[in-house]
């Protein structure tokens, strides 16, 4: 079975910072499109941002430009999510996600094409 590992979610303030990892020990992370994905309760799960595997481009949701980056580190296999300017709305449980296909959505439409899914990690913005 093939495995995604989100790593680095916990509780923040507002206006705090928190840094998540995804790792696979399955997959060579940058042949696959990346996306980050949060689902807040009672609310539909969303791509925020997805980094391609040919020129390493972003694409992000309007709510997190500015706030949120993603970044490869091939040397340890790893995407990685920094978050800053956290507010309580961005509290949810943040997935990562793989696609084989190389290419880039955000949105709850993205859910669909993604081929692998990680557990999740909470990330909770409250003071």
């Amino acid at each position: 079975q093939v495995r995604l590992v989100e790593s680095g979610g916990g509780l923040v303030q507002p206006g705090g910072s928190l840094r998540l990892s995804c790792a696979s020990p399955d997959l060579n992370l940058d042949t696959y499109a990346i996306a980050w994905f949060r689902q807040a309760p009672g609310k539909e799960r969303e791509a925020v941002l997805c980094i391609t595997p040919a020129d390493d481009s972003v694409l992000y949701l309007d709510s997190v430009k500015g706030r949120f980056t993603l970044s490869r580190d091939n040397a340890k296999n790893t995407v990685n999510l920094q978050m800053n300017s956290l507010q309580p709305e961005d509290t949810a449980v943040y997935y990562c996600a793989a696609d084989r296909a190389p290419v880039c959505t955000v949105g709850p439409a993205a859910a669909d094409g993604m081929d692998y899914w990680g557990k999740g990690t909470l990330v909770t913005v409250s003071s």
